[in-house]
C-alpha cells in the first residue's frame, strides 16, 4: 500500500496567509484604480482639457462661419460634454436662411456644425443692386451685389409678397436643369387672374403661364422645345394644355389661354 503524505496545519497556515494577502492586495489595487479613474474624470471635466478648441462649420453659403458660431453661443470655454444640442439647433434655425442643422462632437475637443441652407431660386433687383431670393421666399437684403451673374433667374415686378412666396415655392420644386434654363420671370397679373407670369428663357423662347402648379406644368418645357424647328422663336404657353406660338405666325389658338384663365382665376387662399 502507498503511504499518503500528511501535511500538518502548521505548514499550511503560512501558505493560506500568503494567498489571502495577495487577494487583499489585488482588491486594494482594483479599488484604488477605480478611485483614481473617477478622480481623473472629475479633474478632466473641470479642467480646460474638456473645453472646445475647434468649431468647424460646413454647408454655409450666405451665413458666415462667424455668424453661425456666434448664434450657437459656443466658445473655447464651453465644456464639450455639456453642450445643449437642441438649444443650439433651435438658435441657428431661427435664421430663415437655414433649413436644417446637425451638431456633431469629435473627440477630443472639436465640434462640427453641419448646415443645410434653403435653395437659391432667384434674384430681385432694387436700386441697381441684386439680392438673392431663397426657396422659402426670403430676400437676403444684406448680401446685395452690383452685377447680375445669371446664377438663378431674375424675378421682377412681384409687388405682392404673398405671390412672390408662392412663386419661389414653385421654383424650389423645379428640377435644376429646368431652373437653369430660366433667365427672367415677370409677374403680369390681370383683374381676372393674378397668377399670370411671363418667363424669358436662356435658349431664346418666351413662356406664358401661371404661378399655380407652375413646377408641374414647366416639366413639359424640354419636351416641347425638342420638337420645335431649329432657330425657331416664339412663345410657349403652358397651362391645362401646352402649345407653341411662333412670332412669325399671325394667328394663334386662343382656346388654351381661355382655359388657363378659367382654371386659374381664383385668388390666393
Amino acid at each position: 500500500m502507498s503511504k499518503k503524505k500528511v501535511v500538518s496545519i502548521e505548514d499550511r497556515i503560512p501558505k493560506l496567509k500568503q494567498a489571502r494577502k495577495k487577494k487583499a492586495n489585488r482588491r486594494l489595487i482594483f479599488y484604488l484604480s477605480i478611485f483614481f479613474f473617477l478622480i481623473s474624470i472629475i479633474v478632466y471635466l473641470q479642467s480646460p482639457l474638456s473645453h472646445i478648441k475647434t468649431i468647424n462649420v460646413t454647408g454655409n453659403s450666405f451665413y458666415t462661419e462667424e455668424e453661425v458660431i456666434n448664434k450657437s453661443e459656443l466658445t473655447t470655454t464651453t465644456n464639450i460634454w455639456t453642450i445643449n444640442k437642441a438649444a443650439i439647433i433651435a438658435a441657428i434655425e431661427s435664421n430663415p436662411i437655414i433649413n436644417s442643422v446637425e451638431i456633431e462632437r469629435k473627440l477630443p475637443w472639436t465640434i462640427e456644425i453641419h448646415l443645410s441652407e434653403n435653395d437659391l431660386v432667384g434674384y430681385i433687383s432694387d436700386e441697381n443692386k441684386f439680392y438673392p431670393v431663397l426657396g422659402n421666399g426670403t430676400v437676403l437684403s444684406n448680401v446685395g451685389q452690383n452685377t447680375f451673374n445669371g446664377e438663378a433667374p431674375l424675378i421682377s415686378d412681384f409687388s405682392d409678397e404673398a405671390y412672390l412666396h408662392r412663386m419661389t415655392d414653385e421654383l424650389q420644386k423645379l428640377p435644376g436643369n429646368i431652373l437653369n434654363l430660366i433667365s427672367e420671370i415677370y409677374w403680369t397679373p390681370s383683374e381676372d387672374n393674378k397668377n399670370k407670369i411671363v418667363l424669358y428663357m436662356n435658349d431664346g423662347y418666351m413662356v406664358k403661364g401661371t404661378i399655380r402648379n407652375f413646377a408641374d406644368r414647366m416639366e413639359v418645357y424640354p419636351s416641347i422645345v425638342s420638337q420645335l424647328e431649329p432657330n425657331s422663336s416664339g412663345i410657349i404657353h403652358i397651362g391645362v394644355g401646352a402649345y407653341f406660338e411662333s412670332f412669325d405666325s399671325e394667328t394663334s389658338d386662343p382656346g388654351i389661354d381661355r382655359e388657363i384663365e378659367e382654371e386659374d382665376s381664383d385668388e390666393l387662399h
